[in-house]
């Protein structure tokens, strides 16, 4: 018999070696959910003594069924997916990894300002279907003093913002605290900062209170030349406002990384629509960054289950 187990409710990586060695050091057991319901995922953890989740939801049902629950940790940053306030009332701590990979995020929506500015997915996609128009679709700008607004300057929103300004870029921020002023870096309101950028990057965190803030008045605000992109949560956009937008040329494309129901339907709008690049919610993901944030995750877990304070308690719980 193990001396512990441990479920994970799901994960974004071909297996789970480094999980499993990990807790192996530690005589704990990983069990590895199917994919399934929370009701699927609550009989699985009635026996275990710590669940670790990447992107399935973790309601109250999942934790209270965990009857020797010692700690809930995300393999990820965001925390919209676990029931933070139950765990907090039950006094079980919630720890993420809020650093792991800032700058693959941070890289990859840059990528997608390129391919967005420079038109690379609208002319592969052309091409690929036998469409070699130079003058085909919107027109090319120099990227060099256009204006990119981050919404969210934290850890992402500042890495973002150094490599732009690499790139000459002027560089306007929304953050309600405002702390932390960065060189070269406006500080203005939501309003005036979709009014005057060119590019629009969502670097913040999902909440109840802004669950599609990105709504067809706000759309209103962007300059029909302007692009939006998303690395940060899909719930953050009206998907149909969004496309209405477009239909309307209130903006002229974007970019998603991050849906609200993960796989979309990929032949609904907005996302079969060639002024829109889609990618796989991989933005995370590299080689350094994966390995960084599996090992941390199970060391959280580890170090909680053998009477030890994790890094990165989130929900206030005081342990040990």
């Amino acid at each position: 018999m193990p001396r512990f187990k441990v479920l994970i409710t799901d994960y974004a990586w071909p297996d789970v070696t480094i999980e499993r060695n990990t807790l192996a050091e530690i005589d704990a057991e990983l069990v590895v959910a199917p994919k399934g319901d929370a009701e699927t995922l609550a009989g699985l953890a009635a026996d275990c003594d710590a669940i670790m989740t990447n992107w399935a939801k973790v309601p109250q049902a999942v934790i209270e069924a965990c009857k020797n629950c010692k700690i809930v940790s995300r393999l990820g940053i965001g925390l919209d997916n676990i029931d933070v306030a139950y765990c907090k009332s039950q006094n079980i701590p919630v720890t993420n990894v809020p650093d792991y990979c800032l700058i693959e995020v941070a890289e990859h929506a840059l990528a997608q300002l390129l391919s967005l500015s420079r038109k690379v997915a609208f002319y592969h996609h052309e091409t690929k279907n036998g469409r070699y128009v130079l003058q085909s679709g919107p027109k090319l700008r120099r990227i060099e003093g256009q204006t990119l607004g981050i919404v969210g300057l934290g850890n992402i929103g500042r890495k973002l913002a150094e490599k732009a300004l690499g790139l000459k870029m002027k560089i306007i921020a929304y953050s309600r605290s405002r702390k932390d002023p960065m060189p070269g870096v406006e500080f203005v309101e939501i309003d005036e900062l979709l009014q005057r950028s060119d590019y629009v990057s969502l670097h913040t965190p999902l909440t109840k209170d802004n669950k599609y803030w990105l709504n067809a008045d706000k759309f209103k605000l962007f300059k029909p030349s302007a692009y939006l992109i998303n690395t940060a949560r899909g719930a953050l956009i009206d998907g149909q406002a969004l496309q209405n937008a477009l239909n309307a040329g209130q903006l002229a494309g974007a970019a998603l990384d991050v849906q609200e129901v993960e796989p979309p339907d990929l032949s609904q709008a907005p996302y079969n629509d060639p002024r829109v690049v889609v990618t796989p919610h991989a933005a995370f993901v590299s080689e350094e960054s994966l390995q960084n944030l599996r090992s941390r995750v199970a060391k959280q877990v580890a170090t909680r289950l053998t009477g030890g304070v994790p890094e990165n308690i989130v929900n206030g719980v005081t342990v040990g």
